[in-house]
């Protein structure tokens, strides 16, 4: 059973008003983009689910999308202004107590927002959904300092595994970043359980995915509530040879780890000849956020 079956249809349908009440007060124009699209993600943990349409006709591949992201950045590169969209995603190679194969998410952008902006919109939000509770935001530097003492930026690969292993965690990764992430969710992210509502940002540049990145920093943040994770917000990229490159790099990891890699998204890129406008964007997971509604 997902949380969202915890949550009675009267009580979704009126956060849902709720939502849309907060963007139409900030003239937030709620858009709708393809769920079925031509080429999947390249991300490389995250997995599209493929199907075959048109057999009869002239028989393609189409992947359903993980998330509305870059149908969204080709209504910003094309004038769009602010948006959001509140829709079902989906994603293969997903299922535990917080991962389902489909959930509902809530993404939006805020144009000339940066992160610190983003994070204050955000808590903006969650107090008109009732959420009043006091908001911490701790670097990811100072959360892994002050919860786990360990000077994460400034701790090289090989000297992070020794403090790994004396943790008893695994340390077989290619890559330093999945080490990071594994000692955030091991030592850190239960620790969090104790802020009702907590941002976390700035994290390394090696885990930026789509963010903007200066020097080790990417300006990046996830949103805790009770040390489960909500949301994710970046400093948004703005050119299209910023994501190919990102593409191409996502692509060469998946081919080392024997997954399965995909043609570059050249409709993608033929949308951002105008690069996007600076703007910060975050994604919500709505199934989360509601389970945890209801607990806080």
């Amino acid at each position: 059973m997902t949380p969202l079956f915890n949550f009675s249809l009267k009580q979704k349908a009126e956060i849902f008003r709720k939502i849309r009440t907060f963007f139409d007060a900030q003239n937030v124009l709620e858009v709708q983009t393809p769920h079925l699209l031509n080429h999947p993600t390249t991300d490389v943990y995250i997995d599209s689910i493929s199907m075959q349409v048109n057999k009869d006709i002239d028989i393609q591949s189409k992947y359903l999308h993980t998330s509305p992201e870059l149908e969204m950045k080709k209504l910003l590169a094309n004038g769009s202004g602010d948006i959001y969209q509140i829709c079902q995603v989906f994603r293969d190679n997903e299922q535990g107590s917080e991962n389902f194969n489909e959930f509902t998410m809530l993404e939006y952008y805020r144009l000339g927002f940066d992160i610190q902006q983003l994070m204050d919109d955000v808590s903006n939000l969650l107090s008109a959904l009732g959420l009043t509770q006091k908001v911490i935001k701790l670097s990811y530097a100072q959360a892994f300092s002050e919860l786990a003492n360990i000077d994460i930026l400034n701790t090289n690969f090989n000297e992070l595994k020794k403090i790994a292993k004396s943790h008893d965690l695994c340390t077989d990764f290619e890559w330093i970043e999945d080490l990071q992430i594994l000692m955030f969710t091991d030592l850190v992210e239960p620790k969090l359980a104790q802020y009702p509502l907590c941002f976390i940002y700035d994290y390394p540049a090696g885990q930026s995915a789509l963010a903007k990145v200066s020097g080790q920093i990417a300006h990046r943040f996830e949103l805790y509530l009770r040390g489960v994770e909500i949301a994710n917000g970046y400093d948004e990229l703005q050119y299209a040879s910023e994501y190919q490159h990102i593409f191409s790099r996502e692509n060469q990891q998946r081919f080392q780890l024997g997954k399965a890699t995909f043609a570059q998204n050249l409709d993608f890129f033929q949308q951002l000849k105008s690069p996007l406008p600076q703007c910060a964007g975050v994604a919500i997971g709505v199934d989360r956020l509601l389970s945890q509604i209801d607990q806080i």
